[in-house]
C-alpha cells in the first residue's frame, strides 16, 4: 500500500483504500484486503464523490486521526465509513427518517460516528451538538445547495479548516452549461470572504457533478 498526501488513505493500483476501522466488517459491499497484517477497505469513487474527488487531485490537508468533521448529506454512510476510518469525530447530518436508520446502525458499530437528524438549511438547530470542525463536507441535491454550504462553513468551519463543496450543477438549472454554474457558485464563494482553493470536475464517475475546495475565511 502506498500512502497518498491524505492522511489514512491509501492508494494501490489506482485504487482507494481507508484502514478498516472495524476488522472483518463490511459498510456497502466494498471488497477487503490484508496486507502485512493490516486490513483495508477498497473505496469506489463511483459510490463515492469524495473518493471519485481525491482520485481526481482534490488536496485535502486537514483531514487526520484527530480531525473533526461535519458531514451534510449524510445519507446511509458510505462516504461516511470511510471518513470514520480516517477522522477522530463526523457529525452526520442528514435529513431522510429512512437514511437514517442505517446511518444509526452503522453508528453503533462505529463510535465516532455522531448521526443528526436535521434539516442543513438550518444549521443553528444543531448548534449545541456540533463543535467548530476542521473539515466540513456537503452532498446536498438542492437548488439552494450553496446557500447552505455557506451558512455552514459561516458557522462552524475552523479559520484554518477545509470545505468541500459537491456542486450538482443538474440540481441547480438543467438548462445553464455545467462549466457556467460552476463559475457562478465560484464568484457567489468568494463574495463571501471564502478563498476556493481547488476545483475538479468529477468525470469519470459522476456526470455534471464539481468538487469545489474551500478555506476558512479566518474570523472563526
Amino acid at each position: 500500500m502506498q500512502a497518498t498526501e491524505i492522511e489514512g488513505v491509501f492508494k494501490r493500483n489506482g485504487r482507494l483504500y481507508t484502514i478498516n476501522l472495524c476488522k472483518g466488517m463490511r459498510v456497502y459491499g466494498e471488497s477487503l484486503k490484508t496486507v502485512d497484517g493490516v486490513e483495508y477497505r477498497s473505496w469506489n469513487p463511483y459510490r463515492s464523490k469524495l473518493a471519485a474527488a481525491i482520485l481526481k487531485g482534490i488536496k485535502i490537508d486537514t483531514l487526520n486521526k484527530n480531525s473533526k468533521v461535519l458531514y451534510l448529506g449524510a445519507a446511509t454512510g458510505t462516504t461516511v465509513s470511510h471518513l470514520s476510518d480516517i477522522v477522530s469525530e463526523i457529525y452526520a447530518v442528514e435529513y431522510s427518517a429512512f437514511a437514517m436508520k442505517k446511518l444509526l446502525e452503522l453508528a453503533k458499530k462505529r463510535s465516532n460516528i455522531i448521526p443528526i437528524l436535521a434539516d442543513a438549511n438550518h444549521p443553528h438547530r444543531y448548534l449545541s451538538i456540533v463543535p467548530k470542525v476542521d473539515f466540513l463536507y456537503q452532498d446536498i441535491s438542492q437548488r439552494n445547495q450553496v446557500d447552505i454550504f455557506i451558512e455552514n462553513v459561516d458557522m462552524y468551519l475552523k479559520s484554518d479548516g477545509r470545505g468541500l463543496l459537491m456542486v450538482k450543477t443538474r440540481s441547480i438549472d438543467v438548462a445553464l452549461p455545467p462549466e457556467k454554474i460552476v463559475v457562478e457558485i465560484e464568484e457567489e464563494i468568494r463574495k463571501h470572504g471564502f478563498n476556493v482553493l481547488q476545483k475538479k470536475y468529477l468525470k469519470p464517475y459522476e456526470k455534471d457533478h464539481a468538487a469545489l475546495l474551500v478555506e476558512g475565511n479566518g474570523n472563526i
